[in-house]
C-alpha cells in the first residue's frame, strides 16, 4: 500500500487550484483582517468525520475551510504583539522545504549547508567571530533556553549535565521588561523563576547600579550569580538596554550576557538612526533572536548564536553509535546540528531565510524594518496630536503605547483602551494589542509588517478616536 496520490493527474490539478488560492490570499491580503472563526467552521475541523477522503477533497477544504481564518497578521493594519507577515518568498521555499522533506538534525546534503550560510551571514550582521556557533530554531523562547544552558555549562563545569546543578543557587540578571521566555527558560532547566532578578529600567534600558548592587547582594548571600539578560527591544515598551554598559559589568563580575533582540536585532540592518540601537551587541556571550517577526519569513524560525562553540557543543552534543558520523556518505557532513541544541528531528528552517535573503537582500529587508520604525514615529505623531490621546512610552523604533483619552482616571482609561482594542479587531478596523503601564491598560501598536503604510497607520488612529468618541 502507498501513500502517494493514486491519480497523479488529478493531485497535480488539485494542487494548482490549491496554490491559486494561496496565491490570492497573499495578493488580497489588505482586503482580508482578522475575524472569529464561524462556529460551524471550527466545530468542523473535529476529527469524527469525514477522513480518508483523499488528496483534492482535502485541497477543497484547505482553500474553503482553512486559509481563510488566520490569525490576521497579514493585514498592514495588524499592530498587535509582534507578529511576523510572511513574504512571497516564504510562499515558494515552504512549497520546496515540504517537497524535500528534509531532516537538518545533520548529515550530508543541500539543506545543512544552506543553514550554515544562513549562520555565516548573521554572524557577519552581528560581529560575532567566525568561531561562533548557532543554530535555528523554533523560535526565540527555545533560543533562550539553549543560551542559558551553555551559561550553566560554563559556570557549573561539564558535569552538570550528568549529575545536575546540586547545591548551587545560580541568580541571572535582567531588566523588569524582559519577556517571559526568560523566566520559562530558567523553569525548565531547573534553575529556577525565582532566582530571575527583574529590575527597574530607565529610559535607556536597565538600571546598571541596581543590577550591580543585586549582584553584589546575591553573592553576599551564597548564591551564585552567572548570567545576565540584555533586552534589544522589550516586548511590552520597545526599550533597549546599554548593551555596551551590560558587557562591561559581565566582564568585571565574569558572567554570561545574553541578548534577547527577538525582533529589536534586526534593527541592525535598518541604518541611522535605529541601527545604533544595539551597539554592543557583538559584545555578547549568546544572541537570541526571531527572522519570523522583523524579518518577515513563516513562522517558525528563531536563531541564536553562541560566542563559545566548545560551551555550545559542550551543552549538548550527545550521539548514540546509530548516530555516528562517517568519513564518507550520507553521514558525513559535520558538525551536525542536533549537538547543538535540543531537536534531534529538524525542520528545514533556513530555507525560508536564505530565499529572502536572495529575493529581496538585506539592503531591502532593511528598509522595510525603517519603514515600520518611521510608521510608529508617525503613530506618535498623530497621538501626540490629539487633544485627548497620550503617549504612555517614548517611542523608540517600532513600538507605540498610548491611551485612548488621558482625561480619564486610570481605571476609566483601562476599560476605555480594552473596548477599543476589542471594538477595532472584531469590525476589522486595526489590530492593537494592550499593555499594562502604571496602573493604566493601554494600546500598544508593534509594527512589524513591510505591507503597512502611513495611509494604514493613520487610519487606524482615527478609528481610534472614532470609538473613543461613539462612547
Amino acid at each position: 500500500m502507498s501513500l502517494d496520490p493514486d491519480d497523479p493527474d488529478e493531485f497535480r490539478a488539485a494542487a494548482h487550484r490549491l496554490l491559486d488560492a494561496c496565491l490570492d490570499q497573499f495578493e488580497a491580503a489588505r482586503d482580508r483582517p482578522w475575524q472569529p472563526v464561524p462556529g460551524d467552521t471550527s466545530a468542523g475541523y473535529a476529527l469524527d468525520r469525514g477522513l480518508g477522503v483523499g488528496e483534492a477533497a482535502l485541497a477543497q477544504r484547505l482553500a474553503d475551510e482553512v486559509l481563510p481564518h488566520g490569525t490576521g497578521n497579514t493585514h498592514p493594519r495588524f499592530f498587535g504583539w509582534v507578529h511576523g507577515t510572511g513574504l512571497a518568498s516564504g510562499l515558494m521555499s515552504e512549497l520546496v522545504a515540504a517537497t524535500m522533506n528534509a531532516n537538518l538534525g545533520g548529515r550530508d546534503h543541500g539543506a545543512v549547508y544552506i543553514e550554515r550560510a544562513v549562520i555565516d551571514w548573521a554572524r557577519g550582521v552581528f560581529g560575532f567571530p567566525d568561531t561562533a556557533s548557532g543554530v535555528l530554531v523554533t523560535g526565540t523562547s527555545q533560543a533562550t533556553v539553549i543560551a542559558l544552558a551553555c551559561a550553566r555549562l560554563r559556570a557549573l563545569g561539564p558535569g552538570v549535565r550528568q549529575h545536575g546543578q546540586g547545591a548551587a543557587r545560580l541568580t541571572t540578571y535582567a531588566g523588569a521588561g524582559v519577556h517571559n521566555a526568560t523566566k520559562k527558560a530558567l523553569e525548565l532547566l531547573g534553575i529556577g523563576g525565582g532566582n530571575l532578578r527583574c529590575l527597574p529600567e530607565t529610559r535607556s534600558g536597565v538600571d546598571i547600579p541596581a543590577m550591580r548592587a543585586a549582584i553584589a547582594a546575591d553573592r553576599a548571600d551564597g548564591a551564585q550569580p552567572f548570567a545576565i539578560i540584555g533586552s534589544a527591544g522589550t516586548v511590552d515598551l520597545g526599550r533597549f538596554d546599554d548593551l555596551h554598559a551590560l558587557a562591561d559589568l559581565a566582564r568585571d563580575e565574569g558572567l554570561w550576557l545574553h541578548v534577547d533582540g527577538a525582533f529589536g536585532a534586526w534593527t541592525r540592518l535598518a541604518g541611522t538612526p535605529w541601527a545604533g540601537l544595539t551597539d554592543g551587541i557583538d559584545r555578547a556571550d549568546s544572541l537570541a533572536c526571531d527572522f519570523h517577526k522583523w524579518m518577515y519569513v513563516p513562522y517558525e524560525c528563531g536563531m541564536v548564536l553562541v560566542r563559545d562553540e566548545a560551551a555550545h557543543r559542550g551543552a549538548f552534543a550527545a550521539r548514540p553509535s546509530y548516530l555516528a558520523g562517517q568519513a564518507r556518505g550520507l553521514a558525513g557532513g559535520e558538525p551536525w546540528f542536533c549537538d547543538y541544541g535540543t531537536d534531534l528531528s529538524r525542520g528545514n528552517r533556513a530555507l525560508k531565510v536564505w530565499a529572502a535573503l536572495v529575493a529581496y537582500g538585506p539592503d531591502r529587508l532593511g528598509a522595510a524594518i525603517a519603514d515600520n520604525c518611521a510608521g510608529a514615529a508617525q503613530m506618535g505623531a498623530l497621538v501626540s496630536d490629539d487633544p485627548h490621546m497620550a503617549l504612555l512610552a517614548p517611542v523608540v523604533s517600532n513600538l507605540c503605547v498610548f491611551t485612548a483619552d488621558a482625561r480619564l482616571d486610570a481605571g476609566a482609561q483601562s476599560a476605555l483602551n480594552i473596548r477599543i482594542a476589542q471594538d477595532l479587531q472584531l469590525s476589522g478596523a486595526a489590530v492593537f494589542s494592550t499593555v499594562a503601564i502604571d496602573g493604566i491598560t493601554a494600546l500598544r501598536a508593534a509594527i512589524t509588517n513591510h505591507r503597512t503604510r502611513p495611509k494604514d497607520v493613520a487610519h487606524a488612529i482615527a478609528a481610534v478616536a472614532r470609538a473613543r468618541d461613539a462612547g
